[in-house]
């Protein structure tokens, strides 16, 4: 593919597990983070509040800010980002947590994908 016909945006997918010692201070930090937020309208600040102080989940969510892991590298913008956070089970012994898993899978998916467009297509032309 030559330079003209790649595509300026990049995703970059993360997962990061991360272990909590302190849910206190976790929580502390994100209503602290909602309480200087100028921007937010009050009805939201309530919201917020009420999620970071029952879920410490959710208190990263709100301290976890993609822009902040790219602003300082020169020659990029942050187009778009989404991102959320659960409690899960972690061994990170298990044989299960594997890295390198979505790699495949996603390549995987991107072969289903075609087949069942092509399967689709297949059908649309015995129906039509």
């Amino acid at each position: 593919m030559s330079t003209a016909e790649t595509s300026r945006f990049v995703r970059l997918r993360v997962e990061l597990v991360l272990e909590v010692d302190d849910s206190g201070a976790v929580t502390e930090a994100a209503l602290t983070r909602i309480a200087d937020d100028t921007d937010m309208p009050a009805e939201e600040r309530v919201h917020a509040e009420s999620a970071v102080t029952e879920d410490t989940a959710e208190a990263l969510a709100y301290l976890v800010d993609p822009f902040d892991l790219v602003s300082e590298i020169p020659g990029v913008e942050l187009a778009q980002a989404s991102w959320s956070s659960e409690q899960i089970d972690h061994d990170p012994d298990s044989p299960d947590w594997d890295l390198d898993e979505d790699d495949v899978d996603e390549e995987d998916d991107e072969d289903d994908a075609y087949d069942g467009d092509e399967a689709a297509a297949d059908e649309d032309e015995r129906v039509g």
